[in-house]
């Protein structure tokens, strides 16, 4: 959705209910876009990967060095 300074001031509190419940909106002047209404970034880990589960495995396997066809792979996706 895209609105016009002078809406975006009248209608602040309706626009961003519109961006908590996930709509995009746009804030235009004279036609052309100025700026986006974005959900604020949530406090805590930034990372959404790693919200539900941790980064690394437990345990120490995670700090062992690859092997051999494991670094190949790796190369070969760079």
């Amino acid at each position: 959705m895209q609105v016009n300074v002078h809406e975006a001031k009248s209608q602040l509190s309706r626009l961003l209910e519109l961006v908590e419940e996930g709509e995009s909106v746009i804030i235009a002047r004279h036609g052309q876009p100025v700026a986006e209404l974005v959900p604020a970034r949530q406090k805590g880990f930034p990372f959404g990967i790693a919200r539900g589960e941790p980064l690394v495995r437990p345990g120490d396997e995670w700090w062992q060095p690859m092997s051999d066809s494991e670094a190949e792979d790796w190369i070969e996706g760079q």
